[in-house]
């Protein structure tokens, strides 16, 4: 499968500085950062910083430094957060969209972190 990068999408934009962000962590291979426009009252993004359009083109072709990195960019964000069950947290759904059928708005592999609330459940019965 060959996978189509665009270079001008939003999150390529944030990683070359040209739009700004609310960073909560920065690693060499991930960018974490506020959404702007928030659906539960922690909402964080998680972007790595490779040219990866959804995660399965990540999973099959970063590097292993790539996917630790983000994993743990993921598990760190969470912890800071606090909203880790373990932790007496009350946990978080973390999200990736992928392609038209998943509604992915853009095309730079990206997970929300959600939390801070009862979400409700994630799909409704068709």
């Amino acid at each position: 499968m060959s996978y189509v990068y665009d270079d001008q999408n939003i999150f390529a934009r944030i990683l070359r500085g040209e739009i700004p962000n609310k960073t909560v962590l920065e690693t060499g291979h991930s960018l974490a950062f506020e959404d702007i426009a928030p659906q539960a009252p922690h909402h964080v993004l998680v972007i790595p910083k490779g040219r990866y359009v959804n995660y399965d083109h990540f999973a099959l072709e970063a590097t292993e430094a790539e996917i630790v990195d983000f994993t743990r960019t993921i598990g760190a964000v969470c912890k800071m957060l606090g909203v880790q069950p373990s932790r007496d947290g009350q946990g978080y759904r973390l999200i990736s969209n992928c392609g038209a059928h998943g509604v992915q708005e853009v095309p730079h592999l990206h997970v929300h972190i959600l939390g801070g609330r009862v979400l409700g459940r994630m799909l409704q019965p068709a």
